[in-house]
């Protein structure tokens, strides 16, 4: 089993419970606008996890379809969508289970990418994005920023989820390609749990030169959700824009 399927289950839910649904819903609102999309416009969020982001496009006035591995995620996607209004689908984002030419855009955001351990895995995801989104459609992606993932990463911390008591310990590191996470949940009852998440180390000439590949033509790149110029030293964020040829 691969990391991604065995660390994206119940537990995720707990450990990364911290992660703010108000926050998200901002910097969707700044990203839609590097979009200029119509309004009712098709969208795909790749990776949508929990569905933060989403739902957030959703309620800009966009049809939004949400795609992710994972079904215990997924189950937490559908129980913040009350009133069903996107479309959530399980399913692998290697292999896109939607028609040619389905969306007016995609977007994979919060570092959704880079999971694979082949490159031929990672460029068969931009490949799917290419074939599912229109000509002259656009594709965002957010990404970690590899410098300052090397220069600001925190080795070791250790937290407490007040609701079920649960203690979260996270030790992490970077080599020379990825940056790598090793999470132990420890419960009440002193039962233990262990996780791995590891993503690569891509910079924007990796992305130019894959995306250019596929047939998307980088439009714009940002380093941080404020639309500030990427600096590869400092910059928190590498966000691309993208046109599809």
């Amino acid at each position: 089993m691969s990391w991604f399927e065995h660390s994206f289950g119940e537990d995720y839910k707990v450990v990364y419970r911290h992660r703010d649904w108000e926050q998200a819903a901002q910097e969707v609102n700044r990203m839609a606008g590097w979009l200029a999309l119509a309004g009712g416009a098709r969208v795909l969020d790749v990776g949508c996890g929990m569905g933060r982001h989403a739902l957030a496009i959703q309620r800009l006035g966009y049809k939004v379809t949400g795609i992710d591995l994972s079904e215990a995620l997924l189950r937490e996607a559908r129980a913040h969508d009350g009133e069903q209004a996107v479309t959530w689908v399980q399913g692998d984002m290697r292999r896109l289970p939607f028609a040619d030419e389905s969306f007016d855009a995609a977007v994979n955001l919060f570092t959704s990418f880079g999971y694979f351990d082949t490159e031929a895995d990672n460029e068969a995801v931009l490949r799917q994005l290419r074939r599912v989104v229109k000509p002259g459609g656009k594709l965002l992606i957010d990404y970690l920023n590899p410098a300052q993932v090397r220069e600001s990463l925190v080795p070791h911390s250790e937290r407490l989820d007040e609701p079920t008591g649960w203690r979260i310990i996270e030790d992490r590191l970077v080599d020379e390609q990825w940056v790598r996470k090793q999470i132990r949940v420890v419960t009440q009852e002193g039962l233990e749990r262990r996780y791995e998440e590891r993503v690569r180390l891509l910079g924007p000439a990796w992305f130019e030169q894959r995306l250019a590949e596929v047939g998307f033509r980088i439009v714009g790149l940002f380093g941080d959700y404020e639309g500030a110029v990427y600096d590869e030293r400092s910059s928190r964020r590498q966000i691309l824009l993208a046109e599809a040829r």
